[in-house]
């Protein structure tokens, strides 16, 4: 049997990319963890990490282990502070994963009131624009659209993803508005290509009366990055269709405008993901519960509906 804290130092290691990082979170010295690490390695004969001054990257024999042990281990720590949660406040790390833009967005500004109600938590917030596997990796929560629900995992509703076209006031200029998804096919554009397909897909609008129509403008950039498509929105570069949680700090500020103002596509909601575990840690619990609130006290559902 292998002593908890070496495979704690191997998985917080493996997690953050660096001793230094790994110490940090256990309160350890890089030093110490090194040394952990290592004394695991010579125990299983295994080399786990090939070492660099920038970086760690696991070997083969480490992404198993991993793969073998992090759930596991994860599982062992929520138990262990479920029972000193009992007669506590919550505490321990967060881990939460999150779009990018949509996290500095609207989750960064609730932070402040999390930590006053909650000081004894502390957030290891993960801003990436990737689909990730909530149990294999130890998340405690996910924040996004298009996860695979799977009988291990919880979602809560936070809002629709409307898509909408819009563009930079300076770009209609001298120009006349369309007035229907046709006309765009005389305008430059910024396209999106999925992460996922590799594939720049056709969104479809719809409007009230049921009426749908293909957005078919020049592509003139291709990106694969919403935030960066709106600031090439934002420079006049082209229209774009965005999600309305990206687009709409910029239309309430008038930098940008919607065009189409009649017409949406439905990506499906915005959600809060979490595992369906019996022990639910308590840290996980309370965000779920205040990030749920907060949205719909801030009416996020209502700004970011498109129809």
């Amino acid at each position: 049997m292998q002593p908890l804290s070496h495979l704690e130092s191997f998985v917080q290691s493996a997690e953050s990319g660096s001793f230094s990082a790994a110490a940090r979170l256990m309160g350890l010295t890089p030093a110490a963890v090194s040394k952990n690490v290592a004394r695991l390695e010579a125990s299983l004969g295994v080399r786990l990490f090939q070492r660099s001054t920038r970086r760690l990257a696991l070997t083969e024999g480490g992404q198993r282990l991993l793969a073998q042990i992090g759930p596991p281990l994860t599982a062992l720590a929520d138990a262990v502070d479920h029972a000193a949660e009992a007669e506590q406040q919550p505490a321990g790390t967060l881990k939460v994963s999150m779009g990018q833009a949509f996290g500095r967005a609207y989750l960064v500004p609730l932070l402040t009131e999390f930590l006053q109600r909650y000081p004894a938590i502390q957030p290891d917030w993960r801003f990436e624009n990737r689909q990730v596997d909530l149990i294999g990796e130890g998340f405690d929560a996910g924040i996004g659209g298009g996860l695979n629900l799977n009988p291990d995992m919880v979602a809560r509703t936070l809002g629709p993803i409307h898509l909408v076209v819009v563009a930079a006031p300076a770009l209609l200029q001298g120009r006349k508005a369309p007035r229907h998804p046709a006309d765009l096919a005389a305008w430059d554009g910024i396209a999106r290509r999925a992460i996922r397909t590799g594939r720049v897909p056709v969104t479809t609008l719809r409007n009230k009366a049921g009426e749908a129509a293909p957005v078919e403008f020049r592509p003139r950039i291709v990106f694969d990055d919403p935030e960066a498509m709106c600031q090439a929105v934002l420079m006049g570069l082209g229209v774009a269709v965005l999600p309305m949680p990206f687009a709409q700090p910029w239309l309430a500020r008038g930098d940008l405008v919607r065009l189409l103002p009649g017409w949406w596509a439905d990506a499906g909601p915005t959600m809060l993901y979490y595992p369906s575990k019996k022990l639910l840690p308590a840290r996980t619990r309370v965000f779920v519960d205040f990030v749920v609130e907060q949205f719909s006290q801030r009416g996020f559902a209502q700004r970011v509906r498109a129809d």
